[in-house]
Parts: C-alpha cells; structure tokens; sequence
C-alpha cells in the first residue's frame, strides 16, 4: 500500500465518517435528544435550585449545533483512524475485498470500541449518577474501551497463529472464546456503579439508553456500506457489484503487498 492509496483511503473515511455522523446525528436528534429533556425536566422537578445561574450554553444550542458539531466531528475523526486500520488489515486478515472489509472493521469497531464497554458501564441521562464519582466513571469506560479494543487485537493475533495448527473455524472459535472470556473477568473485577434513583423511570432510562446503541449502531453501519463503497470503487475500479469472490480478493492481495 503505497503512501499515495494510503492518503486516498484517509480522505474517504473520514468523509466516510462525516456522512454517517450525518446519519447518526439524525438519530441522535430525533430518538436521544427527548429522551434527555424528559430526563432534565424531571431533574428540575427534583431539584431545590429552581432559581441557578445563567446557563453558558443554552439547551436549544446543546440540542442542535453542540450536538451537530460534537458528532460530525466524531464521525470524521473515527472515520479517518478506521481507514488507517483498513490499511492495514487488508489482505492480512482473509481472502476479504475491500467491501467485506470495511464491513468487518466497523461490525469488530462498533463491538469493542461501544458495545462491550456499554455492557459494563451503560449511558445515563441527566439526573442519573452521583456527581462526585462521574469523573472515575468515565475513566473507567475509557479503560473498558482500551482493554476490549487490545484483547480484541491480541485474539486476532491468536487466531492467526492458531489457524496454522487448526482449521479457521476452530481458530477463530478459539480465539474468540479467548476474547470472552477475558473480557469477563474484566466485567467482574472492575467495580460497578448502580446510581440510578428509585424514583427514576425504568422506561425513560431503557429508552436512553436505547437510543444511544441506536446512535451507535447507525454511526458504525453507516460507516461500513459507506466506506466500503469508497473503497470498493478506488481498489477495484469497473469491477462494480459483480466482482467475483475469488477475483476480489485477488486484487486485495495484491494492493495490501
């Protein structure tokens, strides 16, 4: 892959990036931000403070341009590191072309980077969570992130070298039960918040968090088809929807070495 496809690449995932933070701002919009002024109203219901001081940044700002800057930047800057990923792991990683790749890189990215963290350390809206432990809270995501992004690494690595000694489906079996069950003892040694207040409503908490896999899920898929074309159409051009397995990853091979 020489530094001129490289650059190419980096361009179209970071607009890659920039249209599906579009997608996921849309949800985010219209799915996460009520859930998120139903959770403030009820917070200011709560609350003994009715008359504060003079908000910064107003909510109407929050909810559109706060929330548009935040996730197309988002989007953009993911898009840009998973295109440098995709860099490296063609051709290294199977007979993939370039679309089954991009689709892999955002299906494992959306797993490790948001899923597996989520499952241990969920979202919560406003008026959930003590204040004074938000800060080891969000540190703690963040190392669930890093430790499920490396693991998730370090079980490819084992099924590469496994696959040498066994067939690919045991070896990624193997590997991926590997991966498991790390991250378990993970979930189970790290500690646990449960801040959410009796007089919570279950249903706009579910919701919540609901949409934030929503966004998620939209931001990462979205990214897939969408790079996958970029790329489809850089790597492997004229060959269209047609491109033959065998054929596709023929050329994958070739532009990877």
């Amino acid at each position: 892959m020489n530094s001129i496809s490289v650059r190419a690449l980096l361009v179209r995932g970071m607009l890659a990036g920039l249209a599906a933070g579009a997608l996921a701002l849309l949800v985010a919009y219209f799915l996460g931000e009520s859930r998120v002024d139903a959770a403030i109203a009820l917070e200011e219901s709560h609350s003994h403070h009715h008359g504060g001081g003079e908000e910064l940044v107003s909510r109407t700002v929050q909810s559109t341009a706060g929330l548009a800057t935040g996730v197309l930047v988002f989007g953009a800057a993911i898009g840009g590191i998973a295109a440098l990923v995709f860099c490296y792991a063609l051709g290294r990683i199977g007979r993939f072309g370039p679309r089954a790749t991009a689709a892999l890189i955002a299906g494992a990215a959306l797993l490790t980077v948001y899923v597996v963290p989520f499952l241990k350390y969920p979202a919560n809206p406003p008026a959930v969570g003590n204040p004074d432990t938000i800060g080891r809270r969000t540190a703690l995501f963040f190392l669930m992130v890093v430790l499920s992004v490396l693991l998730a690494v370090a079980a490819v690595i084992l099924g590469k070298r496994l696959a040498s000694r066994l067939d690919n489906w045991n070896a990624t079996i193997t590997a991926s039960a590997a991966y498991v069950l790390v991250i378990g003892l993970a979930y189970a040694f790290l500690p646990s918040y449960n801040e959410v207040g009796k007089d919570f409503p279950a249903a706009l908490l579910w919701e919540f968090r609901l949409s934030t896999l929503a966004v998620q899920t939209t931001l990462w898929v979205a990214f897939g088809l969408f790079f996958g074309c970029l790329t489809d159409r850089l790597l492997a051009p004229g060959t269209g929807a047609g491109t033959t397995a065998n054929g596709g990853a023929g050329r994958v091979a070739t532009a990877a070495d």
